[in-house]
């Protein structure tokens, strides 16, 4: 039998991929549709909120995950918002990159890459 950690560990990961699964779709959308209608947004909104419904909310307290949740959450509450649709999409847009860009910033922070390690040898 699987102990209670394991089952923990599954739904928190059930509820981190669907929460990705819901950002990749509602970028994806706003970034490939040539012409987005604020009907088309809720619509996709609606759609993918059933996938994320589906699975119960898990506190998480990693950083880059936090900010993911705010921003799903941002996301569902532009629904009922009366602005524009090139708003919303602008600033989902820049709130997604800015979110990739401080996942990459991790990937990408080696010894290797700074000069100023070999600032000595000359």
């Amino acid at each position: 039998m699987a102990s209670q950690k394991a089952i923990d560990n599954a739904m928190r990961l059930r509820y981190i991929r669907a929460l990705e699964r819901f950002h990749k779709g509602i970028v994806s959308y706003l970034s490939t549709t040539s012409n987005i209608s604020k009907e088309g947004y809720d619509k996709k909104i609606e759609n993918s909120l059933k996938v994320l419904q589906r699975v119960d909310e898990i506190s998480l307290y990693k950083g880059e995950l936090q900010d993911l949740q705010k921003l799903v959450k941002k996301i569902i509450s532009y629904r009922e918002s009366d602005k524009d649709v090139e708003d919303i999409k602008e600033e989902i847009l820049y709130e997604s990159n800015q979110l990739e860009k401080s996942k990459n910033a991790r990937r990408y922070k080696k010894d290797k890459h700074s000069g100023s390690k070999f600032e000595e040898w000359e």
